[in-house]
């Protein structure tokens, strides 16, 4: 996030009731407290030394993504909304995103551990104070409690970034999570069909969503097949034993020329040992599970298989069609299970495993069509760039989504096990560079209808 601007457009409606500010009021201090919580575990389950460490030049140290999340709450919530003081104008240029490269960040002089914890705290009195007497009216930021929103995603956001730094830190296991629970071997049909015909994309009704997942809007999409599931380690090995990082077919010029420079074999953090593959995983050793869907891989990796296994990427409006569409009544819904909120029987999310759950998993989130594991478990790339919506406005900056449109990202659906519920929706969409495999990702194919 960068620095707000001053928000003076009224929302031109009346208040909410008094129920209704209480309502927003609890979800937002859950939605709050929910992250710190996790913030603290991120940076509370290792030593000073490890916090100052940038443990990767494509990420930053975790102190510093520490006192950004409570720099960037000060500036929205206390500033923006509460008109208050900047409590510490000095390290706002610290603690801009894009005035330092993550590689730049360790050079800066930035608060030390002790200091970026006590910032981030009095940062949180005063917004507990600040909530407190929300009215939730008056302007687009305030509405709805959008603003209070908006920085309990961000804060997840970074909770996600900071779990994957962990990933990347070599040394002992620190973080610690149950497994998810044993599932039996999956076998329902290996593909759906998607039926063709309209389907309304994006949103323009859910409070907190961000600015490019607005406005709904209504797109034409042939019928199509998708994969049931996520495609799986085994199925993913089945890629690699048939020679697939050797052929250059199945790649684009571009993944090809990538894949070659930097020796690629194999998903991130996986090795063989014989005639076995074992991955590193938050700094314990493991076999590769089989029924796992596949993690670690990059958009030109996730699209050589599709290539290799003759079928293709779904495209964004593919995949949140599979993951929204209701043929029964025609409408989208909040989620493949329907409109309530993520359960844990719906989804793996926030953070309760550190790990995919096997293919096949939580029947109780699959959408009408039969599709499973569209939300949870691992990011999912589709053959799609990052592109604005017919009307996008960026709101309420545009360094959140506008300078990111274009064919340099690919878009990503559906979150993973490393996303909290708040920042994690049917019409939710993140973007990363083709390149990029450090992140919590993986895919499933589509096919086109036969005529």
């Amino acid at each position: 996030m960068t620095a707000p601007e001053t928000d003076t457009a009224t929302t031109g409606t009346t208040g909410p009731t008094q129920t209704a500010v209480e309502a927003l009021r609890e979800r937002a201090l859950a939605s709050l407290t929910t992250a710190r919580a996790r913030t603290t575990l991120l940076t509370s389950c290792v030593e000073d030394p490890d916090l100052t460490a940038q443990h990767s030049p494509l990420m930053s140290p975790l102190v510093w993504d520490l006192a950004h999340i409570g720099n960037q709450e000060e500036l929205w919530l206390l500033r923006a909304v509460g008109g208050r003081d900047a409590m510490r104008p000095e390290i706002d240029g610290l603690y801009d995103a894009f005035e330092h490269p993550r590689a730049e960040r360790p050079s800066l002089p930035l608060l030390p551990p002790a200091e970026a914890r006590h910032y981030a705290a009095e940062v949180r009195g005063r917004v507990m104070d600040l909530l407190a007497g929300a009215d939730f009216h008056g302007t687009r930021l305030t509405e709805a409690g959008f603003a209070f929103g908006m920085i309990a995603q961000h804060e997840q956001q970074h909770d996600e970034t900071m779990l994957i730094t962990h990933q990347l830190r070599k040394g002992p296991q620190a973080l610690t999570a149950p497994d998810p629970e044993p599932a039996p071997l999956f076998t329902g049909p290996a593909e759906v069909l998607v039926p063709g015909g309209p389907f309304t994309m994006g949103t323009s009704a859910e409070p907190w969503a961000l600015d490019n997942e607005r406005p709904a809007h209504v797109r034409e999409v042939a019928p199509f097949w998708i994969d049931t599931t996520p495609v799986t380690n085994a199925a993913y090995q089945a890629f690699i034993e048939d020679g697939g990082y050797d052929t250059e077919r199945w790649w684009t010029p571009e993944g090809w020329t990538h894949i070659k420079r930097h020796s690629i074999t194999a998903p991130q953090f996986w090795r063989r040992d014989g005639d076995r593959w074992l991955r590193r995983r938050f700094g314990v050793t493991e076999a590769v599970p089989p029924d796992e869907p596949v993690l670690h891989v990059c958009w030109y990796e996730a699209d050589a298989y599709a290539r290799w296994a003759g079928r293709r990427l779904p495209t964004e409006t593919e995949w949140e069609k599979a993951a929204r569409h209701d043929p029964a009544t025609g409408r989208s819904m909040r989620y493949p299970w329907g409109d309530a909120d993520p359960a844990p029987e719906h989804a793996n999310l926030g953070q309760r495993h550190l790990r995919p759950a096997p293919a096949g998993s939580y029947p109780a989130g699959e959408s009408p069509l039969g599709v499973r594991q569209l939300i949870g478990d691992v990011w999912e790339w589709t053959a799609s760039d990052f592109l604005p919506y017919p009307g996008f406005r960026a709101f309420p900056y545009k360094e959140y989504s506008e300078v990111f449109f274009g064919s340099g990202h690919k878009v990503l659906r559906g979150g993973s096990f490393a996303v909290d519920a708040v920042a994690c929706r049917g019409t939710f969409r993140n973007w990363d560079y083709p390149i990029r495999r450090q992140i919590f990702s993986g895919f499933r194919t589509a096919r086109s209808e036969a005529v």
